[in-house]
């Protein structure tokens, strides 16, 4: 069957995918699909929404602003069918750092100006470069991020008492956790190490369940029954309002622009990076595709109107995309309906969020921290190649103690030379041969009899890629590879023409090969040289998940000797 002509005009671009799926039909079970999505969502967005914005320096209430107003925004407007946005993890270390330096009106001010940046970076159509960050700056510079917020929780997880304020630095920080530690407060262990263990417990046995919003439930419940002398939401930053503020522009001065426009600038290149990210990761659990420059006008104006209403970062979270993935979601209603629930928990339990301990939130944080921390990716790339392991490494440590923007530049540069240096290397000059390729006749070529049952065969799709496969052709081969089709029985994926693949490339071929895992398609890899086998064999590309065969031929044998 033939693919229809793709729209590419500007109105195309930019339609949101809320106005796409409802002109495909939309009837009375789509909608109680989202609905119970939604309301899962709602449920684990609820603790966290709380929990990462006080972490990043801000109010309880101010994070469930920020999933309400940006979280709705984001799905009616994004280019991702399932994208569920809200204050994310990730900016925990920016906004604090912005909030410390510049106070609450400059980093609201910060978020606006973040907001306008991305609505310009997705009219220009600059979304299709941020793919072009290589995969170890991701893996690397969310790890670090996740180390940075463990340390952050570490204080509320024990009930320390500093005598100052806790440091930003690292090494600081961890010095001045180091002498509080005599003030363990024993209540707050009580109640942090049970929801820890409860999270954890939960995840493995009743995967279901919201363990989070269970955990900080029961925890608040056995705060208050046996009246414990512990820190609450309540005790730090008093009663929580029922009702969303009413709108208002950021406090404005030429000196505070200038201040906050690096912070702006930061806080833009991490939502662009993190929502695309949280959009591929969807389009992988489901086989749609995601309209990048759409989804960053969508996050800017979500920043923007969440700044107006007082609130942090909003960006699309890959927690709470999977979550409505997996709870049945059928479009954007679900996560507009997420941002319903979350403004009606408000209205009817605001007072119950004082009971809240702190201790609670912060052990939820730390879970959060230890999954940033992609411990299987990591591992596969400290053993792939050196050049990856430099690139990660670089921007792990950079992160972690310099600056989460200082981390993403230089692994980018670092990887742009290792790029250019393996470039090089692969660069072959033979001796004694013309500028311009001369006619040879066909048996000069060991030509092989051509089957034509191999090209019409329904059963069977076969790619060959030319070149070299690095991060900036990664996500442009990965959008080709992901249109197998269902109904094949195998494919094959010819590397013969491949000098190298670096890991972003083999994270994509990853990718397209568990789809087609899903639909029980099996897999061969021909061509692969030792080297760039040895990276697909680094990401678990192996038997039995996929066959590697010397040529295409061996491989369409292969399949033609199995039974239909």
């Amino acid at each position: 069957m033939t693919r229809p002509p793709e729209d590419d005009s500007f109105l195309a671009l930019f339609t949101p995918k809320l106005v796409t799926m409802l002109r495909d039909g939309y009837g009375l079970g789509d909608l109680r699909a989202d609905a119970l999505a939604g309301l899962t969502v709602a449920i684990v967005a609820l603790p966290l929404s709380m929990a990462i914005a006080i972490a990043s320096g801000a109010t309880p209430e101010q994070g469930l602003f920020t999933a309400i107003v940006g979280g709705f925004l984001i799905s009616a407007l994004g280019g991702s069918r399932f994208q569920v946005g809200g204050p994310a993890g990730a900016f925990i270390v920016l906004v604090a750092a912005t909030v410390a330096e510049h106070g609450f009106a400059g980093m609201i001010l910060a978020t606006f100006l973040a907001g306008m940046i991305l609505v310009a970076m997705g009219l220009l159509r600059l979304g299709t470069y941020v793919k072009f960050i290589p995969y170890p700056v991701t893996v690397g510079f969310t790890a670090g991020i996740g180390v940075v917020i463990f340390t952050t929780q570490i204080k509320d997880l024990l009930g320390l008492s500093l005598s100052g304020p806790e440091p930003g630095e690292i090494f600081p920080k961890l010095m001045a956790l180091g002498s509080a530690l005599p003030s363990i407060t024993p209540a707050a262990l009580l109640i942090s190490i049970p929801t820890v263990a409860f999270i954890v417990l939960q995840k493995r046995f009743r995967p279901g369940w919201p363990g989070m919003l269970l955990a900080v439930a029961l925890g608040s419940l056995t705060a208050w029954l046996f009246d414990m002398p512990i820190e609450t939401v309540g005790s730090r930053f008093g009663e929580i309002p029922r009702t969303l503020p009413l709108p208002s522009l950021p406090v404005f001065s030429f000196d505070l622009l200038i201040a906050v426009l690096p912070n702006a600038a930061a806080f833009a290149l991490l939502g662009a990076i993190e929502s695309l990210l949280s959009a591929v990761v969807a389009d992988g659990m489901t086989g749609r595709r995601h309209r990048s420059n759409c989804e960053l006008v969508a996050q800017g104006v979500a920043n923007m109107a969440s700044a107006l209403f007082g609130g942090i970062c909003a960006t699309g979270t890959i927690a709470r995309t999977a979550t409505n993935v997996r709870a049945g979601a059928h479009g954007p209603i679900a996560g507009m309906l997420h941002s319903l629930f979350l403004l009606g928990f408000l209205a009817v339990a605001a007072p119950l969020v004082g009971y809240i301990p702190l201790a609670s939130l912060a052990a939820v944080l730390a879970i959060v921290a230890w999954n940033m921390i992609e411990r299987h990716a990591f591992a596969v790339l400290l053993r792939t190649s050196r050049g990856d392991t430099v690139v990660l490494m670089a921007t792990f440590l950079l992160t972690i103690f310099r600056d989460l923007t200082e981390g993403i530049i230089a692994g980018f540069l670092i990887g742009t030379l290792l790029f250019l240096n393996r470039m090089a290397k692969a660069t072959v000059v033979e001796a004694d041969q013309p500028l311009i390729t001369e006619d040879r006749a066909d048996g000069a070529f060991g030509r092989s009899t051509y089957d034509a049952a191999l090209a019409s065969d329904p059963r069977v799709v076969v790619y060959r890629i030319s070149g070299a496969f690095f991060f900036g052709a990664a996500s442009t081969v990965g959008s080709v590879l992901d249109r197998i089709a269902d109904q094949r029985k195998a494919f094959v994926l010819d590397f013969a023409a491949v000098p190298f693949l670096d890991s972003t490339a083999a994270n994509a071929i990853e990718g397209a090969v568990r789809k087609a895992q899903r639909h029980k398609v099996k897999v061969f890899f021909t061509g692969a040289s030792p080297k760039v086998r040895r990276t697909l064999l680094a990401h678990d590309l192996r038997p039995p998940r996929v066959i590697y065969k010397r040529t295409i031929d061996d491989a369409v044998t292969a399949v033609k000797a199995e039974p239909s």
